[in-house]
């Protein structure tokens, strides 16, 4: 999913004073973009959904919004399209489906070479101990 593709009915911005590079500048302008989505809006399926609760983790709120915080850039669009960009990647990654592990036992005769090895392994070692001489 495009940053270009998400609904704009479903997400809000609020520009904030940001911290770090930027000097005197990061005091007077309001740069930092606050990005906050209302997932119900977007329609997503039950799983999609499942999925982006683990991704977003902490980001996520009680009512269902996402918000994500921008300030890597000293202007207001680059923080803006940041945002969405990092929303969209999210939401990319939530629509991932992981293949289903299926569980595989080792065969008759894999189990009766490993016994063998083992037997083996164990008759060498036997065979290192200390010398008698009686």
């Amino acid at each position: 999913m495009s940053p270009a593709d998400l609904p704009e009915e479903a997400l809000s911005e609020k520009f904030l004073a940001a911290t770090g590079p930027g000097g005197q500048n990061v005091n007077k302008v309001a740069t930092a973009c606050q990005l906050r989505c209302d997932l119900f809006k977007l329609g997503l399926s039950p799983d999609a959904y499942a999925r982006l609760k683990v991704i977003a983790g902490s980001k996520l709120t009680a009512g269902g919004e996402l918000v994500i915080t921008a300030r890597r850039y000293r202007t207001q669009e680059g923080n803006r399209a940041d945002a969405r960009a990092r929303l969209a990647e999210m939401l990319t990654a939530a629509h991932i489906v992981q293949a289903k592990r299926r569980p595989t036992k080792p065969s008759r005769s894999a189990k009766a070479k490993r016994v063998d090895d083992k037997k083996g392994r164990s008759a060498i070692k036997a065979g290192r101990g200390k010398v008698s001489f009686d």
